[in-house]
């Protein structure tokens, strides 16, 4: 669902007046936004005679959101306190967005390699939300004890498998209503990047992924290794204070949503990837130029597959040389550290389109800013 849709089916009386996008820093939200400040993923109590607990990311083939999916994987690879493993629904590439991957197991292959189970299971947000190998396989999971961890609307999927019953939990900003409607048999928390309940765990929306993962690190590994972490992928604010209450759709949000999709002509937009390209860096990166409903984002490779620096193989859409004439070419940051990306990308897309456009993506990421 393109952010546009999703504004379209809110209804028109959450509207409210708000600022244009003015600031963009990621550090702790502006005062007097509501938060929990003692959320804490219980500490890591290792199974099965593990060296270190195995953390899966699962994806749903047909659609996944790109960074839901890639910096909790990117986050823990980098961390070196878990063995980290993709895995998608079905075989066959696993759609990001506008980036493809090949998973290291199907779902059924990780349950033959790993039949106790995974220690922790993140969930993004997915097209299908209520799939029934998805469902089937975070149900399994969860039964044989892992610790579930939803990144934004990934709470739905467990929400939709019963897991989030007699629990707290949150989501994106903008399903909050309708989370509460669908099942009221959970407490739908707002203004937490995230919160802890036992063995679920679950996440505002897009950027709250990046915190959501330290926190884990931190479950696993402790403070000194997880503030490590934080400042390696640059980091700055880490905890679940949060204010979700600041995110509104307003009147001139659909006519700039309408205008982007329909008036203005799409910008095509190349990024170049090599072997060793940071994952996290890459994936805000193409999720940002696709939020703006301006952009049809392509990845550029010299070789048909691409190995990041965390692992996961991406598959290029397009290959050096081959590749029609881009509006745009953009090299993937790895000049910055990935926590970086956001305000980086965020002042390039007002800088082309707009603040107005860049607001699109801030809505869409829950990425708190200073002045809104």
């Amino acid at each position: 669902m393109t952010l546009l849709h999703r504004f379209l089916a809110l209804s028109l009386a959450v509207l409210c007046a708000t600022a244009p996008l003015a600031s963009t820093s990621a550090t702790a939200p502006p005062s007097g936004a509501q938060s929990t400040a003692t959320e804490k993923i219980a500490p890591y109590v290792p199974r099965f005679g593990r060296r270190h607990p195995l953390v899966a990311v699962i994806g749903e083939n047909s659609g996944t959101v790109l960074s839901d999916f890639v910096i909790p994987y990117g986050v823990l690879a980098a961390s070196a306190v878990a063995d980290v493993v993709s895995v998608s629904t079905q075989a066959g590439v696993l759609k990001l967005g506008p980036i493809q991957v090949r998973a290291d197991h199907t779902a059924a292959e990780f349950d033959a390699r790993f039949p106790e189970g995974a220690d922790y299971v993140f969930v993004p947000a997915v097209s299908k939300h209520d799939d029934p190998v998805l469902t089937a396989w975070v149900q399994a999971q969860a039964a044989k004890g892992a610790t579930m961890i939803s990144i934004c609307n990934g709470s739905l999927v467990l929400a939709h498998a019963g897991l989030t019953r007699d629990h707290r939990a949150t989501g994106h900003w903008s399903t909050h209503e309708s989370r509460q409607k669908t099942y009221p048999d959970t407490r739908w928390v707002k203004n937490t990047r995230y919160v802890a309940d036992g063995k679920i765990v679950s996440s505002a929306g897009i950027t709250a992924a990046m915190p959501t993962a330290v926190a884990l690190v931190e479950a696993i590994g402790g403070r000194v290794r997880a503030d490590e972490v934080a400042k390696r992928i640059g980091l700055s604010y880490w905890g679940p204070r949060h204010d979700s209450d600041a995110f509104h759709i307003t009147a001139s949000d659909y006519v700039v949503g309408f205008r982007n999709s329909y008036l203005n002509a799409t910008q095509t937009v190349g990024i170049t990837v090599d072997d060793g390209v940071d994952e996290m860096a890459l994936a805000l990166m193409a999720e940002a130029y696709t939020d703006t409903l301006r952009n049809e984002v392509h990845i550029v490779a010299k070789t048909p597959s691409v190995r990041t620096r965390g692992g996961l193989l991406l598959v290029p859409d397009t290959l050096e040389g081959r590749a029609t004439r881009l509006d745009i070419n953009l090299s993937a940051v790895d000049s910055i550290p990935a926590g970086q990306v956001p305000d980086k990308v965020l002042k390039d897309i007002a800088g082309r389109y707009g603040p107005r456009t860049a607001r699109f993506v801030v809505l869409d990421w829950e990425y708190p800013t200073t002045d809104r």
